[in-house]
């Protein structure tokens, strides 16, 4: 499934927080991270997508099934909000990729004893070290 997806307006709730980390008085004084909520449930996500971002083990999506995501890279507060929202786009993107199933498939008998020949070509170089027995 391909899906070129950008969130509406009203799926996302932006707060603007402190930063953390160097910056001197400037972290002090001025919000300028962001912090994303994305609620899955609500959103106008295929119902597909809303299962497996649901399944999907990520720190960042909270057990009532909300994504969020804390931007502080950038000294802007717009900055910040357009990496949090690409970072968003990236994470729905990913899930809506369904890899190609795999088909189990045997080794060719010469890839077999290639793989032989190599370790009796190991144990050769293991018994080569031990000491000689008289």
């Amino acid at each position: 499934m391909n899906l070129h997806w950008t969130p509406a307006d009203w799926e996302l709730e932006f707060t603007a927080i402190r930063a953390s980390g160097p910056g001197g008085q400037n972290v002090n004084k001025v919000s300028n991270a962001v912090h994303l909520r994305f609620d899955i449930a609500r959103s106008s996500l295929p119902a597909v997508i809303k299962e497996r971002l649901l399944k999907l083990s990520d720190q960042r999506i909270t057990n009532e099934g909300e994504v969020v995501i804390k931007a502080q890279d950038s000294r802007s507060l717009e900055q910040n909000r357009a990496e949090a929202v690409r970072r968003l786009v990236e994470l729905v993107q990913s899930v809506a990729h369904t890899p190609k199933a795999r088909r189990a498939t045997k080794p060719t008998y010469g890839s077999q004893q290639r793989r032989l020949e190599g370790k009796s070509q190991r144990g050769d170089v293991k018994r080569g070290r031990q000491p000689v027995r008289e």
